[in-house]
């Protein structure tokens, strides 16, 4: 069996008269599927694998204090049970996006778990968004018992726990490909309606599909939980998924939080603005180019390329790495990650401080060079408590990304400036700086130190350097100007911004 990551794929265009319908049908008080419900706080973290019960301890120990919006957690319905027997990789991360039922039993813990981990985010502020797997169930070649002990045939299409049967799949019939697999990017049905990567493809424009994924969704909101990351969304005609979302339940008085992975690099028939009026779509080239900018400082004078086809900065989904890119999957080698940890803090210090997109952190757990690698484990294959150490860092095989200072620090700086625009940019390809309007001011430097007289844009008085915990501080002069001095090797950047830190 191919290994199953979460996706590349590709849709059909909609025609003139479907876009039309779907616009007006989605508008209104009720539609608000762009927001995430969290209060202006505009950056959330991938908690990737993590347990229920150390997600909820996070939310109350950390995540509220340090202002993030929320997490999105890893996929909570039952899943394929990978052990290693007939050769394969035991227990690969991999196993979370081939599900066998929508019932709430996964690696990170039970329905009861779930429950209280949603209860207790949501009481200090913290929103919880669902990874939900909504294009296919497991594998083809799988059949057996799921991780909550439901019996399915993938060869059959049967999955009597959901229940799914094989009127609930794309048929051979619907594929143009001769062998029924995707293999042409350039042909919508091709990648719609065709199987990829050995994965069962449900049919998401039958009613019968459409209740089932409608129910398992409401189920989770009702929990709670705010909003969703649709996987392989790219892989999934639009309009379908607009019949399901305008059938979910309101988070108060507006739909859930919706962002789309689609894997759009202006090399295919899919693009991002097909998923503008259902919610936000993942921008890919946008990690690509802050990673390309880290390399050489000036290309971050062009991250936001809109000839190249990126989203609008009011509807892209943005984040550095994710669970895919890290591993070399979803077609980007072009990517900086923890394992460059300097290089790393730069780009998400410079994504957290531009305004461009909706912001997502990674926390992710050490892999080396094997990308199968499930999380951090047990002797029975029960994935690990997340060890918290004396200093705030974490052990246990678990890196925990967005507790480095220089990240954690810049979701401070990111919801202090939000609505604001981006002003006195400065860039002599071996520094970058610039202001967000007269509320914060942003420099980072290349290798470990700047030394410059800059236009801040602030208001005349002292601030402190939220990346070292106003370690150090910054005179802004009475016209704005200020002496920025940079001297760190290893985090060699300044943020401060009116109201922070101790200013």
């Amino acid at each position: 069996m191919p290994k199953m990551p979460t996706s590349h794929f590709i849709e059909r265009m909609w025609s003139p008269l479907v876009a039309l319908c779907l616009s007006v049908a989605l508008l209104g008080p009720a539609s608000a599927q762009f927001q995430p419900h969290c209060d202006d706080r505009q950056v959330i973290v991938h908690l990737f694998e993590w347990k229920w019960t150390d997600i909820a301890a996070e939310c109350e120990r950390y995540l509220a204090g340090a202002g993030y919006c929320g997490v999105q957690v890893s996929p909570p319905n039952e899943h394929v049970l990978v052990t290693g027997d007939g050769g394969e990789y035991p227990h690969p991360w991999w196993d979370r996006y081939q599900p066998v039922s929508y019932r709430l039993e996964s690696r990170s813990g039970s329905e009861d778990q779930f429950r209280d981990m949603v209860a207790r985010c949501n009481a200090v502020g913290v929103r919880i968004y669902v990874d939900a797997v909504l294009n296919h169930m497991a594998g083809l070649g799988r059949s057996g018992q799921g991780i909550a002990g439901s019996s399915f045939n993938s060869d059959d299409h049967d999955f009597p726990a959901v229940p799914y049967t094989v009127d609930d799949f794309n048929p051979r019939s619907k594929c143009p490909s001769t062998d029924g697999n995707v293999n042409n990017y350039s042909d919508m049905d091709n990648v719609k309606n065709c199987t990829l990567v050995g994965l069962t493809d449900l049919d998401q424009s039958l009613p019968h599909t459409q209740e089932r994924i409608v129910d398992y969704l409401n189920r989770l909101v009702d929990m709670g939980v705010s909003g969703f990351r649709f996987d392989a969304s790219k892989h999934m005609w639009p309009d379908d998924l607009a019949v399901i979302i305008d059938r979910l339940n309101n988070v108060g008085d507006s739909k859930p939080f919706i962002f789309h992975e689609v894997i759009d690099r202006n090399d295919g028939a899919v693009t991002v603005q097909q998923y503008y009026d259902i919610g936000r779509p993942t921008e890919f080239r946008y990690p690509m180019k802050i990673a390309w900018g880290i390399k050489d400082f000036n290309q971050l004078s062009n991250v936001v390329d809109y000839g190249w086809g990126m989203a609008e900065s009011d509807k892209a989904f943005v984040f550095v790495d994710n669970h895919d890119t890290q591993r070399g999957h979803a077609g980007n080698a072009d990517v900086i990650t923890h394992q460059t940890p300097k290089e790393y803090k730069q780009g998400v210090a410079f994504m957290l401080a531009y305004p461009y997109g909706f912001t997502r952190v990674m926390s992710s757990y050490y892999f080396g060079d094997d990308t199968d690698q499930g999380p951090p484990h047990n002797d029975d294959w029960s994935t690990a408590d997340v060890v918290i150490n004396d200093d705030g860092s974490c052990g246990g095989g678990w890196v925990c990304e967005h507790r480095w200072p220089a990240i954690s620090n810049m979701v401070t700086f990111r919801n202090a400036v939000t609505g604001t625009e981006m002003a006195n940019y400065w860039n002599n390809g071996q520094a970058v700086a610039f202001s967000r309007d007269q509320v914060g001011f942003f420099a980072m430097a290349k290798g470990s130190s700047m030394h410059e007289h800059l236009q801040t844009g602030l208001p005349a008085g002292s601030y402190c350097n939220l990346i070292d915990d106003c370690a150090t501080t910054v005179q802004v002069n009475g016209d704005g100007t200020a002496d920025i001095n940079i001297d760190n090797d290893e985090e060699p950047i300044l943020a401060i911004c009116v109201g922070c830190g101790q200013n």
